[in-house]
């Protein structure tokens, strides 16, 4: 072990603390000035190397007597994470380019940035010395943490000289590396071949095109030290940028257990602050009632935001559908069309991929699907295969020109725009249907209590969800994993679709045998939210099975819950109290706004 002031004579050399006299180098912090984009490196202090005069020179006699005056005192011993804790820092003043400061602290510290065999390296490779780099790997050799290293970062090396000659004009020394250097070293024959194709680029842009590359420079030498460094213990080269990873890593971990996160959060770190934890207020939260629409005359069955969050639909048992336009500005919502014609009430909408059309369902005994162009309002389609049929849920696939069907009387359907049957499948008695992203697979929950997958191309079914329960409704997130299904007498439950295993069982909800729709909602979809038969609208965090606000205001069942897509703070609820209530964060004033600020620490500028 090393002595606390960092001047043991016996010091294994892997160490990264050590006297300041064994720093060593050009550069007593272990590591090359910040170089210009031309890669040209400065003296350590702007001075040239030699006896210093000056203010340079008192500085320097200042520092003896220092270190003179220190060397009665015995420093404090360093622990591991301390030495890691300097190195970091250190690493980070020298991109900043306070390399004064950053000599200050290793000479004080008693530590170093890095293994001097690895400053040598770094140097030779930011000059562009590439024999000179190459030589270096033998020393790095019993540092590095695989036998194989040594020849993948040969590899990287000669490659970038490869590159370098080519750029340059140098075609002959290019091809000299590309046949006596690169291919015996028998490694990566196929990026060989890459390589070998860039002898044809007429001329320097077209080679940093085909081969995705910076050019000859410091940016690129750069990119190569990144890859080198990752052959390397960090005892012996510290990552790049690590005290910014590990900030931000910290942030990130701090936002996701923020259970109201709901907004997109830079990962610049100079949109934060990093003086306070990352605290996120429920004002901003869509917890609180902004407007209430009263303009259906009946129960409210379903409601549900275009793709594109500028509109909402809503369906009610007095078979009208209401398209209403989402303002932008204010989030606030105005009737702009109202459908209608329905023979039934309409429990059921789905907007196709891009919001041009929408497809309206009604109640168990309805046996028509009505298509309507919502641009223009009018009517497209009217489909019904059999007065006999139960057509109460649709799903759009992807490609926006086909849709499937279906109903509880035994057998569901995929059509065109114009109604036309382009297949059936027979003997499904379907609650819920759902088109996954592939295009081929749809999901259907039936009466058996469980959810299917159906293959249309090739007319093969798998069992994919099982419940104890019948399963009144269910959704997939958008990117087609999980699945929320909301159970009788159960609640609601978050399925992994490709694991196929039961996730988590929210708590709170009351759920009987009404359909009752969920769903994905929030930044990332971090959120879950469902109605209830209590006349309340529950809210979870994806990961927490206890709810995170229970919103109250309706005054009957609440049958569904639609989350804004685009716009996180804007959620809607359907009720049988014939009302729909749109949900937004809390109107604060200027106190509130800066007692919020004060609390919220990660709110980016």
């Amino acid at each position: 072990m090393m002595q606390a002031n960092g001047a043991g004579q016996g010091q294994d050399p892997e160490l990264p603390c050590l006297s300041s006299a064994q720093n060593g180098g050009s550069h007593s912090n272990g590591l090359i000035p910040s170089t210009g984009t031309g890669g040209t490196v400065g003296t350590n202090n702007g001075a040239l190397a030699g006896a210093p005069s000056g203010a340079a020179a008192a500085s320097s006699a200042s520092v003896s007597g220092t270190e003179v005056g220190s060397s009665t005192k015995k420093k404090k011993r360093l622990s591991q994470s301390e030495e890691d804790v300097i190195r970091l820092i250190g690493q980070h003043l020298h991109g900043l380019g306070l390399n004064q400061t950053v000599d200050l602290l290793m000479q004080e510290s008693g530590c170093r940035l890095e293994h001097p065999a690895a400053t040598k390296f770094r140097n030779h490779v930011m000059d562009g010395e590439w024999d000179k780099a190459e030589h270096d790997l033998s020393e790095l050799k019993a540092l590095m943490l695989s036998p194989n290293a040594i020849v993948r970062m040969k590899f990287l090396l000669l490659q970038q000289k490869y590159l370098e000659y080519l750029e340059d004009g140098k075609v002959l020394e290019a091809l000299q590396v590309l046949r006596g250097e690169l291919t015996p070293l028998k490694y990566n024959t196929d990026r060989i071949h890459v390589l070998s194709g860039y002898l044809m680029c007429s001329h320097a842009e077209d080679l940093r095109a085909k081969a995705e590359w910076e050019g000859k420079g410091a940016t690129s030498r750069c990119k190569l030290l990144d890859k080198l460094q990752t052959y390397l213990p960090p005892t012996v080269m510290l990552p790049p940028r690590r005290l910014q990873t590990l900030l931000r890593q910290a942030v990130e971990l701090q936002r996701d257990r923020c259970l109201y996160h709901n907004t997109k959060l830079d990962s610049n770190l100079d949109s934060v602050s990093l003086l306070l934890d990352h605290v996120c207020s429920r004002k901003q939260f869509p917890c609180s009632t902004q407007q209430i629409l009263t303009e259906h005359c009946n129960e409210v069955w379903f409601c549900k935001f275009s793709n594109d969050g500028t509109k909402l639909a809503t369906g009610s048992k007095d078979t009208t559908v209401i398209i209403w336009q989402v303002d932008p500005e204010t989030h606030q919502l105005k009737l702009l069309k109202t459908l209608e014609g329905h023979a039934y009430g309409v429990s059921y909408l789905a907007w196709s991929p891009d919001d041009t059309y929408l497809i309206a369902c009604g109640p168990d005994d309805c046996s028509e699907l009505w298509l309507w162009n919502v641009q223009t309002g009018e009517l497209r389609t009217k489909m019904s295969q059999s007065h006999e049929d139960s057509l109460t849920s649709v799903a759009w696939n992807p490609d926006g020109k086909r849709y499937v069907t279906g109903g509880q009387r035994g057998q569901f359907y995929q059509c065109d725009l114009d109604g036309n049957l382009l297949d059936s499948w027979e003997g499904v008695r379907v609650q819920c249907l759902w088109c996954l992203g592939d295009g081929r697979t749809v999901l259907a929950s039936d009466t058996h209590q469980r959810i299917r997958g159906y293959n249309f191309e090739d007319l093969t079914d798998r069992n994919i969800i099982q419940e104890d329960h019948p399963i009144m409704s269910f959704t997939v997130s958008k990117n087609g994993r999980l699945a929320l299904l909301n159970v009788a007498t159960q609640g609601v439950h978050l399925w992994d679709l490709q694991d196929r295993v039961l996730v988590r069982k929210y708590q709170g909800v009351t759920q009987g045998f009404y359909t009752i729709h969920s769903c994905f909602g929030g930044h990332n979809e971090d959120f879950i939210a469902s109605g209830s038969e209590d006349h309340k609208v529950y809210i979870w965090h994806k990961r927490s099975e206890l709810p995170i606000a229970e919103l109250s205001g309706h005054t009957r069942t609440v049958n569904c819950v639609s989350w804004n897509p685009v716009l996180p703070g804007l959620m809607a609820s359907a009720s049988d109290d014939g009302t729909v209530r749109v949900w937004g964060p809390d109107p604060f004033d200027t106190q509130d706004l800066e007692t919020f600020n004060e609390n919220c620490s990660s709110m980016y500028s």
